[in-house]
């Protein structure tokens, strides 16, 4: 059975490249996004890239894409 979750989590982040928005303020207070296979997600803390990342599915990144976009977040 394919988990999605699992193969995002089992992934190796130590190649991935991290980019903050281009719309980062000063404050550097930012998240940073990688991409995964398969249209997936990393995101961590800009101020504490040490801790370990939240990953996101496909499907979950376009949710919240999609919500930031019409002001539901």
């Amino acid at each position: 059975m394919n988990h999605p979750k699992a193969d995002l989590y089992a992934h190796d982040l130590s190649g991935a490249r991290w980019r903050k928005s281009s719309a980062s303020g000063a404050e550097h207070d930012c998240v940073e996004v990688a991409e995964l296979p398969e249209g997936g997600r990393a995101v961590r803390d800009s101020k504490n890239p040490e801790r370990a990342p939240l990953r996101f599915t496909a499907s979950e990144w376009a949710a919240f894409r999609a919500g930031v976009i019409e002001g539901e977040l």
